[in-house]
């Protein structure tokens, strides 16, 4: 009977090329981060932007949510396959398919946020003589804060995600290193390796800075020592 034989960890990874790669693993990790942070950004600023027009118009919010919904079944690969012609290998190109994917969760999060606070907190707001405008940003949207950045965490970790996959149009961050692990034959596993772990713990990293961060907007969250 053949005994099977395990690796290594040092096998696994060319730690010397690891050393001598820093200032480039740095780079990818960069590029990774600002690819997610737009993403998300922009994808708030507007689900934020629909989620105030569905609050106003409710009829729209189901075709809205609909249309999200399709364009985060649509494969990352056929959205950059239809906008390279128009846009190149380009980070505007990266972006559009990533902020398309932000938004199904970020708008459902939002609208459902806004929508649930109780009327009798806004009619209490609206008796302190709070217009609308007031009572959405004094009344609603500090309610809300909780569900939103519920919302907010997931599609910032999904995107984290995502971003290694827009390495096929030269814009990956650490999807670079996964990629080339994938098509060469020399330190194949590290470069897999580099790319899978930190992106992992660049998903955690921002999942528990959001969380963190999101306590300063809910001040009765936060435990009284």
């Amino acid at each position: 009977m053949r005994t099977r034989v395990f690796a290594a960890p040092d096998d696994l990874v060319n730690w010397e090329w690891v050393g001598r790669n820093l200032d480039t693993i740095a780079e990818r990790t960069w590029q990774h981060v600002y690819l997610t942070v737009i993403a998300v950004a922009v994808g708030f600023v507007v689900a934020f932007a629909l989620s105030l027009w569905i609050l106003s118009n409710p009829r729209v919010g189901k075709p809205v949510t609909q249309l999200s919904a399709i364009a985060y079944t649509i494969p990352s690969l056929a959205i950059f396959a239809l906008l390279v012609p128009v846009t190149g290998l380009s980070t505007l190109t990266a972006e559009i398919g990533l902020v398309m994917y932000t938004l199904l969760v970020l708008v459902r999060n939002t609208v459902a946020g806004l929508e649930g606070v109780p009327d009798e907190v806004l009619d209490a707001g609206a008796g302190m003589g709070y217009e609308d405008r007031r009572l959405l940003w004094r009344v609603r949207l500090p309610l809300a804060m909780p569900v939103i950045i519920a919302g907010i965490r997931i599609a910032t970790v999904s995107t984290v995600g995502l971003v290694t996959i827009t390495a096929v149009i030269g814009q990956g961050g650490l999807g670079w290193f996964i990629l080339r692990g994938l098509n060469t034959v020399a330190n194949r596993s590290t470069f897999v390796l580099v790319g899978v772990v930190l992106s992992v713990l660049l998903a955690v990293v921002f999942d528990l800075g959001i969380q963190r961060f999101g306590r300063y907007f809910t001040p009765w969250a936060r435990k009284v020592a």
